[in-house]
C-alpha cells in the first residue's frame, strides 16, 4: 500500500516538472501577454494519468513551485507576480484543468477507456483553464471580455486541439499502464 501511494507521489512529482519544462517551450505572440505553451496538454495528461487527486496534486504543486520563485513559469519566471499578473489566472487554471479531466475520465470511460470519453473530458478541463485565465486577464489588465477573447482565447484554439489530440493519444496508450486507481 506504502508503495502505491510513493509511486503516486513521484508520478505528480514527476508531472509538476514536466509541467515547468512544457512552459519553458513558450512561443510569445506579439498582439497578448498570453504565450503558446506546451503546459496546457501537460494538465490533461495529469488528469487522465494520474486521475482527479494526484493530477490535481501535481498541478498544486507545480503552482506552488512558482509561487515561491522557481523559474517554472514561461520565460523561466517564477514569483507572486508572474501568478497575480496577466497569465496567473491560466496558470491557476491548470488546477481545476487537471481535477476536472481526472474526475470527468473516470465518471466518462468507467466500464471502457475511449478516445472520445478522453477528449470530452480534457476538453472541459481546458475550458476550465480559459474561463479562469481569460477571467483573470480581464480583471488584471482591464480588458473587456470580446478583446479578452481575441486576444487569450481564438488564437490558442488549433493549437490546444492538436495538443488535446496527442494527450488523447497518449492517455489511451499509457492510462492501462500507468494508473493507479
Amino acid at each position: 500500500m506504502t508503495n502505491k501511494k510513493t509511486t503516486k507521489l513521484i508520478m505528480a512529482a514527476l508531472f509538476a516538472a514536466l509541467t515547468g519544462v512544457c512552459s519553458w517551450i513558450a512561443i510569445p505572440l506579439p498582439f497578448t501577454q498570453v504565450p503558446i505553451v506546451l503546459a496546457t496538454m501537460v494538465t490533461t495528461l495529469a488528469g487522465g494519468l494520474l486521475g482527479p487527486k494526484y493530477g490535481t496534486f501535481s498541478m498544486i504543486v507545480y503552482v506552488l513551485l512558482g509561487a515561491i520563485g522557481a523559474p517554472v513559469f514561461h520565460n523561466f519566471s517564477g514569483g507572486l507576480g508572474v501568478i497575480v499578473g496577466p497569465t496567473g489566472g491560466y496558470i491557476v487554471g491548470y488546477i481545476t484543468s487537471a481535477f476536472i479531466c481526472g474526475i470527468l475520465l473516470n465518471i466518462i470511460c468507467s466500464k471502457k477507456l475511449t478516445r472520445w470519453g478522453i477528449a470530452i473530458s480534457g476538453v472541459a478541463g481546458l475550458a476550465s483553464c480559459y474561463a479562469i485565465g481569460t477571467a483573470w486577464f480581464m480583471i488584471s489588465s482591464g480588458t473587456g471580455l470580446i478583446a479578452s477573447l481575441i486576444m487569450c482565447v481564438i488564437p490558442f484554439l488549433i493549437g490546444d486541439v492538436l495538443k488535446t489530440i496527442a494527450a488523447v493519444l497518449l492517455i489511451k496508450k499509457l492510462r492501462p499502464i500507468i494508473y493507479l486507481p
